[in-house]
């Protein structure tokens, strides 16, 4: 070990010239004088020079030289510390693990010479591989694993992912070294397992297959999920259909929902929850198809009593009317009533019927009203007629008796008063009143 460390004589040599300097007359002949006596110092082996030895070879020289300087030599003089040390350590290790690098670059110009005197050095890289390879083997069998073996559509999405990170596996595997390296790997510590360009090749098609079986398989559902939705929305609205155009879309949208479960490929998972969702779909149309069945009858029905009715609404139009129109009105109305009586309370459209007939029968008895009304009203008038003929052709014996002829006016104005307005007969009825009571007034006068 040197006694004077190289560092140690840069500071003091550096402070020799400056004091050097300062001495134009004598300054070069002391520099040369130190500067000797500092190398035999760094030259001889042995203890560290102390501080005093130092001092000693220039004391008499430069009196003047900076004590500062001369600490920071003493300190410098010492061998180099932890630190110094791990700084030392950190820059073989890092040249080494630059060489290493330089040496596992994907690079075969580099890598063949390497391989053939030195493999070990390529460690990392074959670690690396070795790892790869593994991962993407056991990846790839865990996806077809789940894949073609699902029971779910969880299983699938676990495959996708179990794909993709074999996937990623098999991109940081070099192809150049398949190409290069046909044979083993990392045969100097005895590795035996091959993987060939055909192996890597196959792995990716595998990949690239199951990626698109799940793909198939995700659209499958999503499909499924859609014709579920619509196959529960078609039953609903025909649960809630209010009339026969409303039951007839919602199973034209059932029928079609039923469609489209046929449609899912029968080789996906999914495909096969159709099938079994299939038969129920069928199942329950069949036996909508007879309630159907009821309801259709029973729309028909309802519609055919609402043409009655409304012709029977048009014909009641602008009264008054004559018995013989009344009575065809009144026969409409018993038409629309007698087929609404025809749903029976198990029929769906029997609530339906039951309210369009109360409303009927309660035009019905109207109409039955107006009728009645007509016929007694053209009774009563021609009953006064008849009477008030009478009382003209005795008009000769009436003439001797007054109070006979005023209770015979009496009973043609009774007669008369009984004709109901809005009948055809009224307005005639109404002037024979009028001439009645004339008449009963003149007699009165009598």
């Amino acid at each position: 070990m040197a006694r004077l460390t190289d560092r140690a004589f840069e500071i003091l040599k550096s402070e020799v010239d400056k004091c050097a300097a300062a001495d134009a007359i004598a300054g070069n002949v002391y520099r040369s004088m130190v500067i000797k006596q500092l190398e035999k110092m760094r030259s001889e082996n042995g203890s560290f020079a102390s501080i005093e030895e130092i001092r000693a070879t220039f004391k008499n020289e430069f009196p003047n030289f900076s004590e500062k300087a001369l600490k920071a030599a003493v300190k410098a003089n010492k061998p180099p510390g932890l630190f110094g040390k791990i700084i030392w350590v950190g820059v073989f290790l890092g040249a080494g693990a630059g060489i290493i690098w330089l040496a596992n670059l994907p690079v075969p110009i580099i890598r063949k010479p390497i391989a053939d005197k030195l493999p070990i050095l390529l460690m990392p890289s074959f670690s690396s591989m070795d790892y790869n390879y593994r991962q993407a083997i056991a990846l790839v069998e865990q996806s077809d694993q789940l894949v073609n073996k699902a029971t779910a559509v969880a299983d699938f999405d676990l495959g996708d992912t179990k794909a993709k990170q074999a996937q990623k596996h098999l991109d940081a595997l070099p192809v150049w070294f398949l190409g290069y390296y046909p044979e083993t790997y990392c045969s100097f510590f005895g590795c035996t397992w091959r993987f060939s360009v055909d192996e890597f090749q196959a792995a990716r098609k595998s990949i690239g297959r199951m990626e698109a079986q799940i793909f198939q398989q995700k659209n499958a559902f999503t499909q499924l999920g859609e014709v579920e939705q619509n196959l529960n929305t078609a039953k609903q609205q025909y649960q809630q259909a209010k009339n026969a155009a409303d039951r007839q879309k919602a199973s034209i949208n059932w029928q079609s929902a039923i469609d489209q479960l046929n449609q899912i490929p029968a080789e996906t998972l999914a495909g096969e929850t159709a099938r079994k969702k299939l038969q129920a779909a069928e199942r329950d149309f069949q036996a909508m198809g007879g309630v159907a069945t009821g309801s259709v009858r029973a729309d028909n029905l309802i519609e055919a009593a609402k043409e009655f009715a409304f012709s029977a609404a048009s014909a009641s139009q602008k009264p008054p009317h004559s018995a013989e129109t009344w009575q065809k009105i009144a026969d409409l109305w018993q038409q629309s009533i007698e087929r609404l009586s025809q749903i029976p309370f198990d029929n769906p459209g029997y609530l339906d019927a039951q309210t369009k007939l109360a409303e009927y029968q309660n035009n019905l008895g109207t109409t039955q009203i107006r009728l009645q009304a007509e016929k007694e009203s053209v009774e009563a008038l021609n009953q006064a007629k008849s009477l008030f003929a009478k009382f003209q052709t005795n008009l000769n014996s009436i003439n001797q008796n007054p109070g006979y002829a005023l209770g015979y006016l009496q009973e043609i104005i009774n007669t008369l008063e009984s004709v109901k307005p809005g009948t055809t007969v009224y307005p005639e009825a109404q002037k024979w009143l009028q001439s009645a009571r004339k008449k009963q007034k003149e007699w009165q006068q009598k």
